[in-house]
């Protein structure tokens, strides 16, 4: 049974924003109090946050498909509708964020560290929040905007100071569990390490993490063995140790061409040249190992490298070992440049820009881009007459339309609000005001106008019956 998962994918929907509500406040002996339909809750989002308890991605990879609650409704009486709860998902630390091209999109390190991978949809606004001046009973509400999705995919990269890569039953995962409390699975056959282990190491006043990636064989960058799936765990360690063994039972190999195998393999995946490297000779309580050690002892010194003659199992040459790490470990935290502190980069909108373009396709369709116009119509109810023309006089104020009259479109030309995959197309009549001539001063209503001066009532009055006796002497059959 699989328990431990390096990279899933991830389908995730943030919750979708409540719809407003159209009200009206009625009480006894007045009925018309005004518009009071509260305004619908937001979306909950979907939020990756690192935790440094969760080790593996393998709840993911059991359940890929995560969604946030959506928001609630809003109800008369001014009552806003209750917002949706967020999706907290935990991911170990060291885990990346890419989309499905492979585009980075957060590199979480470090415990608590958030990204939003799903934003939750706007609440739409109730009437008694569209209600104006000019609009004092609107008899529309603003609908809630959807929620976001995206397709991710997690990678963790174990987050460690030393990395030990080597060839299979070199003895790396025996070299943990005796330079720290770690207890990987050890056994006498290839490729026991089926996952990377953690482990940490003191060595006097440095404390360091030390990781076992499973073993490498020729060719574990393109893939064979286990090499490719691990060898990202490797990305973030500042120190390598080559475990080399000097025992194999195999002639056709020897320490040092083990460690000239895996070193092309290093440099066939790439981005790990410039680490600082050390070389373990494991196994010298084998008396031809330590034999062996002794002979490519001075080959590898030629080289560069500084070596270690160890025995995982006799405890032999380690405090050495765990101190030299340490020393490495600390001067490649000082090389490391100070964190700066966090800045706020403000990046204002240019002058020229309005916010949306308007372009003209092939088959002669006019398509809108932008974030507001593309919000305001999946905000829009299309049942509604008079929430189609506050769309419009909406566009018309964010300059929609003399845009299209700029690019050319004429009386019943197409136009498309959105992209093509899920736009809203309509045939395109210019207006003066969007429309607001046959739809009238959209949202208001006679019976919300202030009180009229007792003359002015009267003169209505009196020419309210001067209309109806000339209508009456029009038509009297005498």
């Amino acid at each position: 049974m699989t328990t431990f998962v390096d990279r899933v994918e991830l389908h995730v929907a943030a919750g979708s924003g409540g719809h407003g509500c159209a009200s009206v406040h009625r009480e006894k002996f007045k009925p018309l109090g005004g518009p009071d339909g509260g305004n619908g809750g937001r979306g909950g989002d979907v939020i990756l946050v690192v935790d440094q308890a969760v080790t593996t991605l393998l709840d993911y990879h059991h359940s890929p498909h995560r969604k946030a609650t959506s928001g609630r409704p809003g109800e008369g009486g001014n009552r806003s509708g209750k917002d949706g709860q967020d999706l907290i998902l935990p991911v170990p630390d060291g885990t990346v964020v890419q989309d499905k091209d492979g585009n980075v999109l957060a590199d979480l390190v470090g415990q608590g560290t958030t990204y939003v991978a799903a934003e939750g949809g706007r609440g739409g606004l109730g009437n008694a929040a569209l209600s104006s001046a000019r609009r004092k009973a609107p008899g529309f509400a603003l609908l809630g905007v959807p929620g976001g999705l995206q397709d991710i995919v997690l990678e963790l990269k174990t987050v460690a100071d030393v990395a030990l890569v080597g060839y299979p039953s070199a003895g790396k995962s025996s070299l943990i569990s005796v330079l720290s409390a770690a207890k990987p699975k050890i056994a006498d056959y290839p490729f026991t390490t089926l996952v990377p282990n953690l482990g940490v190491v003191t060595a006097g006043s440095t404390v360091y993490t030390i990781a076992d990636v499973p073993g490498l064989i020729p060719g574990a960058s393109q893939g064979k063995g286990l090499g490719l799936e691990f060898l990202r765990h490797v990305e973030r360690c500042e120190v390598l140790v080559h475990v080399l063994d000097t025992a194999t039972l195999e002639s056709d190999r020897d320490p040092v061409s083990d460690l000239d195998i895996i070193e092309q393999e290093l440099s066939q995946y790439g981005g790990l040249g410039n680490r600082p490297r050390l070389v373990v000779l494991n196994k010298i309580d084998v008396p031809d190992g330590k034999d062996l050690a002794e002979m490519v002892r001075p080959d590898l010194e030629a080289r560069g490298y500084q070596v270690f003659a160890i025995s995982a199992v006799a405890h032999t040459g380690l405090k050495e070992l765990s101190f030299a790490l340490a020393d490495m470990v600390a001067k490649s935290r000082a090389a490391k440049p100070a964190e700066e502190a966090t800045r706020v980069v403000i990046r204002p909108k240019a002058v020229d820009d309005a916010g949306f373009t308007v372009a003209k396709e092939e088959d002669g369709l006019y398509r809108v881009r932008g974030e507001k116009p593309e919000r305001w119509v999946r905000q829009t109810d299309f049942s509604n007459d008079e929430a189609v023309g506050y769309l419009a006089d909406r566009l018309s104020r964010l300059g929609v339309e003399t845009s299209l009259m700029k690019a050319g479109a004429r009386s019943g030309d197409g136009v498309a609000i959105g992209p093509e995959d899920n736009a809203v197309v309509f045939d395109w009549e210019p207006t003066v005001m969007a429309g607001a001539e046959m739809l009238g001063r959209r949202g208001e209503d006679h019976r919300f106008e202030p009180p009229r001066p007792a003359e002015q009532r009267r003169r209505d009055k009196q020419a309210e019956r001067d209309e109806a006796d000339e209508a009456f002497d029009e038509f009297k059959p005498f």
